[in-house]
């Protein structure tokens, strides 16, 4: 496995599953050779396929304002909203030395979320709170922000999502010290079905010393003010 310049995963094996690093039951569901294909291949053929749903929906696709959607949305589609399908651009967590001797909770709080229900494929949009107790090594925080894009840029539950980020920040940060929860307003509640625009959905997963104690979990929901 080789990284690429921008330090993220340039590939995974041939023939494994893209989320390999992680457990079968937080795998997303996808097929090992999602992505033998190339995007501007797979941008084509969403573009046709949605074409067609356009099409049988009695849309006029020669007016100039729906004439390029197809395309517009396939794109969306490969380069933004599920390209954390796409394991090319998972994050490689760097640690540094803590040579600061830093060993009180550290948090990230109001981490900007955007995903898609994959039950509807409509959005779910949020915020993500991660926490850890640095040890040996610290990590830059930009990267905790890299970790929830990337598993949120995907068809999703947002109980997967959740345990998706704490397991990868334990394996990235070599301890079970990790706190992460999300809150989230799921379209597929909000413009269909129930229409319920007031509610929304909170999910935790508190690892070590989260788990065990209760007065570090307490302070964690502290600071994100809850």
């Amino acid at each position: 496995m080789e990284n690429n310049s921008d330090g993220t995963i340039a590939t995974h094996p041939s023939g494994t599953h893209p989320d390999h690093h992680l457990p079968a039951g937080l795998r997303t569901p996808l097929r090992a050779d999602a992505f033998d294909q190339a995007d501007e291949a797979k941008i084509a053929a969403i573009s046709d396929h949605f074409r067609a749903i356009m099409q049988e929906l009695g849309l006029d696709l020669t007016d100039d304002s729906l004439a390029g959607t197809p395309r517009r949305v396939a794109k969306m589609f490969v380069q933004e909203w599920f390209k954390g399908l796409n394991p090319e651009h998972r994050p490689e967590v760097r640690l540094f030395e803590n040579r600061y001797e830093y060993q009180q909770l550290l948090v990230e709080r109001d981490i900007t979320l955007f995903s898609c229900c994959e039950h509807h494929f409509v959005p779910i949009i949020g915020k993500a709170h991660v926490a850890y107790l640095p040890g040996k090594h610290v990590v830059g925080l930009s990267k905790l922000n890299r970790v929830v894009q990337y598993y949120a840029r995907r068809p999703q539950v947002q109980e997967r999502l959740t345990r998706q980020v704490a397991e990868h920040l334990r394996q990235s940060l070599g301890t079970d010290d990790v706190a992460v929860l999300i809150e989230a307003d799921h379209l597929c509640v909000m413009s269909r079905g129930v229409n319920d625009t007031s509610s929304s959905t909170i999910t935790s997963e508190y690892g070590g010393k989260f788990l065990a104690d209760t007065n570090l979990r307490n302070e964690f929901l502290r600071q994100i003010g809850k």
